[in-house]
């Protein structure tokens, strides 16, 4: 892996050990990972499209109509699946965190901070040209960004705060007790870019981020994006795990940013 596809795996990865523990509830950290169920969902989808508009210079909203109807079954919401059916169909105001889920290509390969904010607010905009479904995703990007290009956490926590004004200093131990189902940006990435902040290691930021009790497989992709890229490594174990339960298609994707 290298430190450009490394975050997009991280994110793939942290969708699919979080498959099976979305709505679940889970509130304890020794909760099993590489399960014989685990699959990609909308998440891996969205980011597979992403990935795909970056490196071939596609329009993002090409890409990701290419990519879900591709495969239909995933797991969308209903105002996306209904946009990426319709040709004609336009951006609607979300604030959901399927933004941040599916942007950590625009951290991953851009070459400056400039142009991943561009990205991940083009991204988005797509569908969610809300302010806190752009917020989401560029806060995302950014600390991927950043992450891959050596900043130290209280770096990366400082520059979150500072530019998109998510309160990072609460700890995961206080959030968790009564954090529940959020699909919104603003109630999902400041927790998910907290739980990469206490983490550990890879492993450990998707542990956390699948017992904060919510959106299990969209907050594992966020914090497992970001972990990846700062800790550079996925354990072998996982990245097996989880790559053999991608199609070729999405694989050669990934793959294709290693030439």
């Amino acid at each position: 892996m290298t430190t450009h596809n490394l975050p997009i795996v991280g994110a793939i990865c942290g969708d699919i050990l979080g498959s099976c523990y979305e709505g679940a509830g889970v509130k304890h950290l020794d909760h099993q990972l590489c399960l014989r169920s685990d699959r990609f969902t909308d998440d891996t989808v969205c980011t597979i499209a992403v990935t795909d508009a970056i490196i071939n210079d596609l329009p993002f909203a090409d890409a990701l109509r290419k990519w879900c109807r591709k495969y239909p079954y995933a797991g969308y919401g209903g105002a996306f699946r209904h946009w990426f059916r319709e040709e004609d169909a336009t951006p609607y105001n979300s604030w959901g965190n399927g933004s941040a889920m599916r942007v950590s290509a625009a951290g991953a390969l851009a070459s400056s901070l400039d142009e991943t904010l561009d990205l991940a607010r083009r991204s988005a905009e797509v569908t969610h040209n809300h302010p806190e479904g752009i917020r989401g995703a560029q806060a995302t990007a950014a600390a991927i960004f950043l992450a891959r290009n050596g900043k130290s956490k209280e770096e990366i926590k400082h520059y979150i705060e500072e530019s998109f004004g998510y309160d990072l200093d609460r700890k995961f131990s206080d959030i968790q007790m009564c954090y529940s189902f959020d699909v919104s940006c603003q109630g999902s990435v400041p927790e998910s870019i907290i739980c990469f902040l206490e983490s550990t290691d890879y492993e450990d930021a998707v542990r956390h981020a699948i017992a904060m009790g919510g959106d299990a497989d969209t907050m594992a992709a966020i914090s497992g994006g970001i972990a990846a890229a700062f800790y550079s490594e996925i354990p072998e174990s996982i990245l097996t795990h989880c790559m053999n339960r991608l199609p070729d298609d999405m694989k050669k994707i990934i793959t294709d940013l290693d030439k």
